[in-house]
């Protein structure tokens, strides 16, 4: 699924560098028959790479949402849920291990007293 991803984020990629250089072939070629002056051409160029690079902060906000509107649609646990799980089960590990210390602290302890109260009972026989 991210593999899928990637491909269709470097797909857009792609056709942007595609689309750009497209323009500049297209700019240059009527900056020869002179159509257009070289100022013109660069201008037309430079004002085309600076609104696809204001748009890309945009479309990919856009992907994002998108994608994250998928993964909850398809049930599927984000990178955020997997920490969240882990932090819990380490809580709960630790939680476990505490328990297990104090239980056996506490059934030495018994174990002492019943050992005690046994060798009292066997003296006073």
């Amino acid at each position: 699924m991210a593999d899928l991803l990637k491909k269709v984020l470097y797909t857009g990629v792609g056709v942007v560098a595609t689309a750009t250089e497209t323009i500049q072939k297209n700019i240059d070629e009527l900056v020869k028959k002179g159509s257009l002056s070289e100022d013109e051409g660069k201008k037309i160029v430079t004002d085309f790479v600076e609104n696809t690079e204001a748009k890309r902060d945009e479309y990919q906000k856009r992907f994002t949402e998108m994608v994250s509107g998928v993964l909850d649609k398809l049930n599927i646990p984000t990178a955020a849920d997997f920490k969240n799980l882990t932090d819990r089960l380490a809580d709960l590990e630790k939680d476990t291990k505490t328990t297990a210390k104090k239980a056996t602290t506490r059934a030495k302890a018994t174990a002492k007293k019943a050992t005690t109260a046994a060798k009292k009972a066997v003296s006073a026989k």
